[in-house]
């Protein structure tokens, strides 16, 4: 790479964009050519600080060391022509952070005495860079770097049956609502240099590397060059494993995030497919059920960072509330691409991920929950005061056989376990057996009982999941949350219960006391209130219906409760037309 070429390079960096033509000359000399393998680290904790990089092509990435190397965190993701080290180049320390390649890539080392020698002879310019360092350190400290979203797209399918050509020309127009996208194939991008990659990528916003002819040495060179791995199949042909046995090993990928894409001959998922073709991986894995275009432009959210994520608390018959919020926000003309919630709002999530229209839905719960009276088999209390039998018919009725792996979009529901473990995120099994977990009210309802483990209601520890969606990198986040401030009042002054009889003579006397179930259902949700105070400042746009009104096991407000929750989420929208601040920001 010649030294105009690299000039040229830092004329579009970030960092030393700001250098006058003679400062980026004299810059472009001094900067040490560096190959640096996927996976290899570039430095570690401890070591001198003693250059920084600029990234010329590949991804780096920027990991805490607080945990095992296998499970650290990746806490910023570095991109072609941003600059890592500098700060503590600056600061003369050592490393405090380990920074890695997450696949191949070219580097362009800048040494501390060349970096002396640079600021005495152009001290405005090279100042105005160590500004800048310093700057994006201060920004560390606060919290406010999070990892980059990905760049490049491996498309490697598992064999040449799937419509790969046609679902990367797809995926490349859904990216190019975020930017310009290319594609590059084998035929185009055979026997080219890495220099004429890093033009491509350059270039583009986002780059889709395809294999679509099979070719072993193409399907290498796109692993190696993406940043995400996109894994598509026929959902209908027999499951099988991947020919690349890398590509099923978490530890053998990196931090690359690998997509399982299921395509699907019909507008609806074919039940069980998800399972079968999850079962040769390990570890982390995310899969997508494509059944229409829409299915597509959603992906393309998900993998670009650019995802809209749906969080619906619990709060008993409150929860009802989540149905008038949705229908406004429907007919407002807002979707979602990834759905989590805790107790009711897991329950009603559910559907929202199965896809169900929103009236469906609706009379669905209606029958479930106000003619069916799933907590009216009440039972001797040594265990709970219900047996718990009618909440786990009215699920399986609702829900039937589904998997949470069927579901139409990404979901995952809370419940709390009380076996060892606190919360536990279900993403996988049968739905309405983590439905009726996440919503048993320690008391009322029994715990579910699987695989040794007891598990109760989400609401104990996770009421507004919303740390959760974050941490699945959805990039905004809706949050209706439910909140449980009903105060328990009394006129009474005893710390014994009197005996029957004047328990019924006082009934005259208007003496007021919580009821059993009244005092078990906000027992179970105040521990969670503290930490709902930050999940809610997590949530991009949080909904609140005003419900003091209505109880947590007043079922008989049903329609109250969801016109509440309409009203109040119709006057946040007019609201924010009319200030010009849209309360949800719509999405392309």
């Amino acid at each position: 790479m010649s030294p105009s070429d690299v000039a040229e390079l830092l004329a579009h960096s970030g960092m030393f964009a700001q250098l006058d033509a003679p400062a980026r000359e004299a810059l472009a000399h001094e900067l040490v050519w560096l190959g640096l393998p996927g996976g290899r680290p570039l430095f570690k904790p401890g070591e001198p600080a003693d250059s920084l990089y600029l990234l010329k092509s590949g991804s780096l990435g920027v990991f805490d060391d607080r945990s095992p190397e296998d499970t650290a965190e990746l806490t910023q993701l570095i991109a072609a022509g941003e600059c890592v080290g500098a700060a503590s180049l600056l600061g003369g320390e050592e490393r405090i952070r380990t920074v890695r390649a997450l696949r191949d890539s070219e580097l362009l080392r800048l040494g501390r005495d060349a970096f002396e020698r640079l600021l005495g002879h152009h001290p405005q310019a090279m100042l105005g860079v160590a500004r800048m360092a310093i700057e994006r350190l201060q920004r560390r400290g606060r919290g406010a770097d999070r990892p980059g979203a990905p760049r490049t797209f491996a498309i490697l399918p598992i064999d040449r049956s799937v419509p790969a050509r046609v679902l990367a020309m797809q995926l490349a127009q859904a990216l190019g609502a975020y930017g310009s996208c290319g594609v590059i194939d084998d035929e185009l991008g055979a026997g080219r240099s890495g220099d004429w990659f890093a033009e491509r990528e350059a270039k583009s916003r986002f780059v889709i590397y395809l294999d679509a002819s099979g070719d072993l040495l193409w399907r290498q060179r796109c692993l190696r060059q993406a940043d995400v791995l996109l894994l598509p199949a026929l959902a209908a042909q027999p499951a099988r494993a991947w020919p690349e046995a890398a590509l099923l090993d978490p530890k053998r990928t990196g931090h690359r995030m690998r997509h399982l894409v299921l395509l699907h001959a019909g507008h609806q998922v074919s039940l069980g497919t998800a399972q079968r073709w999850r079962a040769p991986f390990t570890g982390e894995l995310r899969h997508h059920h494509i059944c229409r275009d829409s299915d597509i432009v959603r992906l393309a959210r998900l993998v670009s960072g650019h995802g809209r994520g749906l969080v619906l608390a619990g709060g008993g018959a409150r929860g009802v509330a989540h149905l008038g919020v949705l229908r406004a926000l429907h007919e407002a003309g807002h979707t979602f691409d990834a759905v989590g919630g805790t107790s009711i709002g897991a329950i009603i999530g559910a559907g929202v991920a199965c896809g169900w229209e929103l009236q469906a839905l609706t009379e669905t719960l209606r029958r479930a929950f106000v003619q069916g009276r799933p907590l009216s088999d009440w039972t001797l209390p040594l265990i709970a005061m219900t047996r718990g039998r009618r909440a786990s018919q009215m699920l399986q009725r609702a829900f039937g056989a589904l998997e949470i792996e069927d579901l139409a979009l990404p979901y995952f529901c809370i419940s709390t376990r009380l076996s060892g473990g606190g919360m536990a995120v279900h993403r996988h099994g049968p739905l309405w057996l983590w439905l009726r977990a996440s919503s048993a009210i320690p008391g009322v309802l029994p715990p579910v009982l699987h695989q040794g483990g007891v598990h109760v209601d989400g609401a104990l520890v996770d009421n507004l999941p919303t740390d959760v969606m974050a941490a699945d990198g959805i990039a905004h986040i809706t949050a209706l949350d439910i909140r449980a401030d009903i105060a328990l009042l009394t006129n009474a002054e005893e710390s014994a219960t009197p005996p029957l009889w004047r328990l019924l003579l006082q009934r005259r006397q208007h003496i007021r006391r919580p009821g059993l179930v009244s005092t078990l259902v906000r027992a179970g949700m105040v521990n969670g209130e503290t930490a709902s105070e930050q999940r809610r400042e997590r949530a991009d746009v949080l909904i609140t219906p005003p419900l003091d009104h209505i109880g947590m096991l007043d079922w008989k407000d049903w329609q109250r409760a969801i016109d509440a929750g309409y009203r109040h989420t119709i006057e946040l929208l007019e609201a924010g037309a009319r200030d010009g601040t849209p309360t949800v920001t719509m999405h392309p």
